[in-house]
C-alpha cells in the first residue's frame, strides 16, 4: 500500500495556491498529480485541515485461544458449525485455523484400507 503524502508538503502547496492559484504551477512545481491537488484542495474546504486519513486498526474478530480450545474439545464439527457458534463466516473460520496450522481430518483407516500391501 502506498504511503501518503506528508502534511508538510501538502501545506506547502496549499500555500502555494493561496499566493498562486494555477493548481497545473503546482503540479508541475511539486511533481503531484493535478487531480490530488483538487482532492487536498476541496479536504480543505470540507475539513479545513488536510490531514491523511489513517485506517482504524483492524482487530482480530475472534479469539484464538478459545477456537483452539473448541476445537480441541469438538474435533469432528464441520467449519459450518464451528463458524455457527463464533457467529462468523466459513472463509474467517478457515483462515483462522489455517493461520493457526490445524490441518484437516486425517482418518488412518481410510488412509489403511486403501493401501496396497
Amino acid at each position: 500500500m502506498a504511503k501518503p503524502y506528508s502534511i508538510d508538503l501538502r501545506e506547502k502547496v496549499l500555500l502555494f495556491l493561496e499566493k498562486n492559484p494555477d493548481k497545473k504551477a503546482a503540479s508541475e512545481l511539486f511533481q503531484i498529480g493535478i487531480a490530488t491537488i483538487y482532492r487536498w484542495v476541496a479536504i480543505k474546504k470540507e475539513k479545513g485541515q488536510v490531514h491523511p486519513l489513517r485506517r482504524n486498526y483492524a482487530y482480530k474478530k475472534i479469539d484464538d485461544q478459545k477456537l483452539i480450545d473448541y476445537v480441541n474439545a469438538h474435533p469432528d464439527r464441520f467449519l459450518s458449525e464451528i463458524a455457527q457458534e463464533f457467529n462468523l463466516t466459513l472463509q474467517a473460520i478457515f483462515y483462522a485455523l489455517k493461520r493457526l496450522k490445524f490441518s484437516r481430518k486425517k482418518r488412518l483407516r481410510f488412509i489403511r484400507n486403501e493401501m496396497k500391501p
